[in-house]
């Protein structure tokens, strides 16, 4: 059984490495072919040229966007398994909270990090805050499913021994959040770069929306593409490794679905 597994993740490996070289490859016959112009698109080979000649530059404002991020992250996935907690303890006040709360994701979030950049400056707590902002509404919405979609058979159970609230929260309820946690963070991980980049658009000294927007301002667009990649390569390691937490955390799933 295990065996026949590493065999299906070796197999989807290379089958996801297959189809990545055929898109670049394409890509790159595509600007070769059409002569376009490197102001409009660059080729990927130009792209990784412009990185591994600048790896300093790149290192250091991954550095400062990846910082962000994680701590942006951290703040508001604890905030939403908090506050999701607390809802699901006094339903009665959900309706009103989850109202407040659906109204700050509905703001846009480029209308709220000019706001943050006015009122905190141009240092990384406008950027965190960004980062949690948009981190909070996935988990808080996905940890109250999770807690209020148990086990109806348990719950009876639970019951029938008299167990008490506090104590069906802590083993019903917990538990069968964690899958609806990992989801949420799948979700929320990769986007929290985007938060980062988006709030450093707005005034940063460093990092790689900063590099981004200084490259878009001068037509430098190999260097405007390189922090892409560094972005989306980021992004695609933070949702593997989750995936691969989620297998370990989420045990029993995995071996029913087996």
């Amino acid at each position: 059984m295990k065996s026949s597994v590493k065999i299906k993740k070796k197999n989807s490996f290379w089958v996801a490495a297959t189809i990545i070289f055929i898109f670049f490859l394409f890509w790159e016959l595509f600007v070769l072919i059409r002569k376009t112009p490197v102001y409009i698109l660059p080729a990927p080979s130009r792209i990784l040229v412009t990185l591994f000649e600048n790896p300093l530059v790149y290192l250091q404002a991954s550095s400062i966007t990846l910082g962000e991020a994680i701590i942006g992250l951290i703040i508001g996935v604890s905030a939403g398994i908090i506050l999701a907690s607390f809802l699901v303890l006094f339903p009665g006040l959900e309706d009103g909270v989850m109202t407040l709360a659906i109204f700050i994701k509905s703001t846009p979030l480029v209308a709220i990090a000019p706001l943050l950049t006015l009122w905190l400056g141009f240092g990384v707590l406008p950027k965190i805050l960004i980062t949690a902002l948009l981190s909070f509404f996935p988990v808080l919405v996905n940890i109250i499913s999770g807690m209020q979609r148990v086990d109806p058979a348990l719950m009876d159970l639970f019951r029938s021994w008299n167990a008490s609230k506090m104590e069906i929260f802590r083993h019903l309820r917990i538990p069968s959040s964690i899958p609806y946690l990992c989801t949420a963070l799948k979700i929320t991980a990769p986007l929290s770069l985007i938060g980062a980049v988006v709030a450093e658009w707005t005034g940063a000294s460093g990092g790689l929306g900063r590099i981004m927007w200084l490259a878009y301002s001068n037509l430098n667009l190999p260097f405007l593409f390189a922090a892409i990649f560094i972005l989306a390569a980021a992004g695609m390691i933070i949702y593997r490794f989750l995936s691969w937490v989620e297998i370990k955390a989420v045990f029993w799933q995995t071996s029913n679905s087996n």
